[in-house]
């Protein structure tokens, strides 16, 4: 008979079955070499190996030194069991994340499930810029559009103590994972339930010295082409907007901000890379000034600053 348990690791969702086992458990050295060769087939070698050290921290609580030098240790009988369980999930396809329930983000860990995008590197680079620009001025209102998971109004509260910050999305599901790491945290952010399409629903918002949105922006034509863990298990609501209008958020973005910016004020936005010129135009077009276009580490156009023309 299985005797079923929570997993230890709070946002995971691995589960355990235990049982007598009649045969030797994994090895440390075994576990990591058979998960990456299995997961060869979905990542290339070098983040196969990434995600198999990740899952063997994760699961035993040992640096990857630590299981290099131990690599003939036996796991445990729960630990063989979360790494059964999280094999099943990887090979599948999904996310490294998802799995284990929690990402990185500016050196905190943040809760993820599938109802949030995974956060990315690149988004850090945005947050630094706004950080940068209003660090010095005291308490400005924030509002940041999409928030997914809570990680770039938590990382601007935290960074800007003086700040008010807001934060929308349509997703409920996405509000209580934001919800939760900000509390996990300790950030002062004020969530709604809002849809930035709706022009009624923008009304119960007030003016922000800075909007920020990380906004869908891949045409669904594109999505043949992208991972399968993305396309598949993150959330396409947060990925896809239709293949004829690339820029229904940022318009709607621009259009948001001629109404409820204070003067000056600016809009910081996530960018993809092949609709950066035209978004750069649009804010222009939309009477906004000083636009500016940055690249990422990885030298793709990738992020917007427009600033309110009144």
């Amino acid at each position: 008979m299985h005797r079923h348990e929570e997993f230890l690791f709070p946002g995971s969702i691995l589960s355990i079955a235990r049982t007598d086992y009649l045969y030797p458990m994994r090895t440390l050295g075994a576990a990591f070499y058979d998960l990456k060769k299995e997961l060869s087939s979905i990542y290339d070698d070098r983040e196969a190996a990434a995600v198999a050290h990740e899952i063997l921290n994760h699961i035993t609580g040992m640096s990857k030194m630590d299981r290099l030098m131990q690599k003939d240790a036996a796991l445990t009988e729960v630990q063989d069991a979360l790494y059964a369980d999280a094999r099943k999930h990887l090979i599948a396809g999904r996310p490294l994340q998802y799995v284990i329930g929690s990402a990185w983000f500016m050196e905190r860990q943040f809760v993820v499930n599938d109802h949030v995008l995974i956060p990315r590197p690149e988004t850090e680079e945005l947050v630094q810029w706004i950080v940068l620009d209003h660090q010095d001025k005291g308490a400005i209102n924030i509002i940041d559009i999409g928030t997914g998971s809570g990680i770039i109004p938590i990382s601007l509260q935290l960074a800007m103590p003086a700040a008010t910050v807001t934060a929308i999305d349509i997703s409920e599901g996405a509000l209580e994972v934001a919800a939760s790491n900000a509390v996990a945290l300790g950030a002062d952010v004020h969530f709604m339930a809002l849809d930035i399409l709706d022009r009624e629903q923008q009304n119960n918002t007030g003016l922000y010295h800075v909007i920020v949105s990380n906004p869908p922006y891949i045409p669904e034509s594109e999505k043949e082409h992208m991972h399968s863990n993305v396309k598949d298990h993150e959330p396409a609501i947060a990925l896809f907007v239709p293949n004829d209008d690339a820029m229904l958020f940022y318009r709607e973005i621009a259009q948001y901000g001629r109404t409820h910016l204070e003067q000056h004020g600016c809009i910081y936005c996530e960018l993809e890379a092949n609709h950066a010129i035209e978004a750069k135009l649009l804010f222009e077009q939309m009477g906004y000034v000083y636009v500016e276009i940055r690249k990422d580490m990885h030298d793709n156009w990738r992020m917007i600053k427009a600033v309110a023309a009144q």
